[in-house]
């Protein structure tokens, strides 16, 4: 049976929280039913990486959010203006995740200050990880979770963007399906899929940045795992480079370079 729960009594986090001792208190406090909500073998904790951002100190002064989208954006993927005025960039930031403003928050932090995602969340999320074991003893896995958009969909969903001591895919290639006919090409990506359900129970405003997900225990491994940075798409095989009117541009730009 899986269940997903998240942590009540989380204080704000300030930069040099230690996030273990903060979940570990947080676990220590009986679930809304009564029962234990001490960690187990097998759980997996997902964090919002809003806190982890706190925790290491990725606040940043800046006036203008739009200056600091800027100076986090490696490649511009596409910016559209909306008849207010308003200009969307979509970017990809140097975690190579393309996203909306390039992951730079500017809700619920200090007037006057924004907050960039963490350097390496696959280190952060392996750094928890590791201090959850030693401190429990409790072989659990670790996600950093962010909101992201989705192209060809409307709305965001938490997706994952760190993650340490778990298995981000689970492989079904090489089985069969229900039918028995074999499953070339599936590979569900499961640590966005648990990203995505957590934050059912976490909510954007309801000030539960963690949550705990048990009954998949076989998803939890070796800390060197691969981390979510694997499932950000090799840029050889990513179809989508670039948006439909700057691929337009582009292509008609270099056909009147090559027509003289």
């Amino acid at each position: 049976m899986l269940q997903i729960w998240a942590l009540d009594g989380i204080r704000e986090i300030t930069p040099g929280d230690d996030l273990v001792r903060v979940i570990l208190d947080a676990t220590t406090e009986p679930l809304r039913d009564g029962a234990d909500g001490s960690l187990r073998d097998g759980d997996i904790v997902v964090v919002t990486s809003k806190i982890v951002s706190k925790a290491e100190g990725r606040i940043i002064h800046a006036s203008d959010r739009e200056d600091a989208i800027t100076r986090e954006t490696v490649r511009l993927v596409a910016s559209r203006t909306s008849p207010t005025g308003h200009v969307t960039r979509i970017v990809e930031n140097p975690l190579g995740i393309v996203s909306a403003a390039a992951g730079v928050d500017a809700s619920n932090t200090p007037e006057g200050t924004v907050l960039l995602l963490p350097v390496d969340p696959d280190a952060s999320a392996r750094a928890l990880a590791t201090g959850l074991r030693a401190a429990t003893g409790a072989h659990v896995g670790v996600i950093v979770t962010d909101t992201l958009g989705r192209a060809w969909r409307e709305g965001q969903t938490d997706h994952a963007i760190g993650a340490g001591g778990i298995h981000v895919f689970e492989d079904l290639r090489g089985t069969t399906d229900a039918e028995g006919r074999p499953l070339v090409v599936t590979l569900p990506c499961v640590a966005d899929e648990i990203a995505a359900a957590t934050d059912l129970v976490k909510g954007k405003a309801a000030r539960r940045p963690v949550a705990i997900v048990r009954g998949r225990g076989d998803l939890v491994g070796d800390l060197d795992l691969p981390g979510a940075r694997s499932i950000v798409r090799d840029p050889v095989r990513d179809m989508f480079r670039q948006g439909a009117d700057e691929a337009y541009a582009e292509g008609f730009a270099a056909g009147r370079a090559a027509a003289g």
